[in-house]
């Protein structure tokens, strides 16, 4: 089996030069790490991750812990940190976490707390102290990207903004009569995605004097195509003037809100205009009007982030500029028109 003191030889280098150029650390020149990779190449050496670990400390490795493995915007924001820690030549280490319980407690306390990654990203996960704690002790850098604040670094977009946009834009088109699709448990958890999204919608409604009131104008549901489905087959079914307009927490309950109109043969815009957020990769299909995110920028700058805490990146502020929000995008499309007189 080839070795490194075998690379060095073919290229003419010492084996302290050749660890630096096949690993990606240290000043080697351009010409050199080529000429050592080449060496490597024709030989067949591949460097060993457990020998490398032993020199640097370090287990090349990340852990991604993230709620749902299921759901477009999760996926998009996991494809975008899987690339970017690959080009980096880091692994990745899945958590499926999503509530409480002894199963998330093991993670916390053995796996992300012992040697088996270097650093943790949180996907719309709401960290408590104690985990934050656990990890930072350890030495652990942690990054979140969406859910509560937590006090480590944080990239997020501002839902409660983007809920105000979504709900102006219908409010802008002469529609007083909108509903909301909230996310379940919007309402007692102010500070989570959905809550900070219901929390813009209403801030909108009531500048607008029309604060809702009883529960026809907002309704909670699982932030899924079917809960959308449902939700709004619950919204709108019931007697009495029906709203003109919705506000959906995401494009994914959007897409069921479709369903539901079509269901109970409302017609979209002209009976009801639908709003969603994410930017999900069929709304344009469906002609949904959408506030843009773009999840896998964020999954690669939440790696960025990681790199720049582990004292690999090119910056010395491991945090944005500025903490100002990331980045959103109003697409009117053709789900949205003027309240039907």
């Amino acid at each position: 089996m080839a070795a490194i003191s075998d690379v060095a030889r073919l290229a003419g280098v010492s084996k302290a030069t050749a660890s630096r150029a096949l690993s990606g650390r240290g000043a080697v020149a351009d010409e050199t790490r080529r000429r050592v990779e080449a060496a490597a190449a024709e030989i067949g050496f591949i460097a060993s991750p457990a020998a490398a670990s032993l020199v640097t400390g370090r287990s090349m490795n990340v852990g991604v812990i993230i709620p749902f493995v299921n759901r477009w915007f999760f996926g998009e924001v996991l494809e975008g940190i899987e690339r970017a820690l690959l080009a980096a030549g880091y692994d990745l280490t899945l958590y499926n976490l999503a509530d409480d319980g002894p199963e998330r407690a093991r993670v916390f306390d053995f796996f992300l707390a012992r040697k088996r990654v270097d650093a943790v990203i949180a996907i719309g996960v709401d960290l408590s102290e104690r985990e934050i704690a656990s990890l930072e002790q350890r030495g652990k850098p942690i990054v979140a990207l969406g859910g509560a604040d937590a006090g480590v670094p944080s990239l997020t977009i501002d839902d409660r903004a983007v809920g105000l946009l979504a709900t102006e834009h219908l409010l802008h088109l002469g529609h007083t009569r909108i509903a909301h699709l909230a996310g379940t448990g919007a309402a007692p958890m102010p500070n989570s995605v959905h809550g900070r999204r219901r929390h813009g919608f209403l801030e909108a409604m009531t500048a607008a004097g029309l604060a809702p009131g009883g529960r026809a104008h907002i309704h909670e549901t699982e932030m899924t195509m079917p809960g959308g489905y449902t939700g709004t087959l619950q919204l709108l079914g019931h007697p009495g003037r029906r709203p003109t307009a919705l506000f959906a927490v995401s494009d994914e309950v959007a897409f069921g809100a479709f369903r539901a109109a079509e269901h109970l043969g409302i017609t979209i815009p002209g009976e009801l205009s639908i709003i969603g957020i994410d930017g999900h990769e069929y709304s344009e299909m469906f002609g949904l009007t959408t506030v843009e995110q773009y999840p896998g920028e964020q999954g690669r700058l939440a790696v960025d982030v990681v790199l720049r805490l582990l004292g690999e990146g090119e910056e010395a502020d491991p945090l944005p500029d500025s903490g100002a929000p990331l980045p959103t995008r109003l697409v009117v499309r053709s789900s949205t028109t003027s309240a039907p007189h």
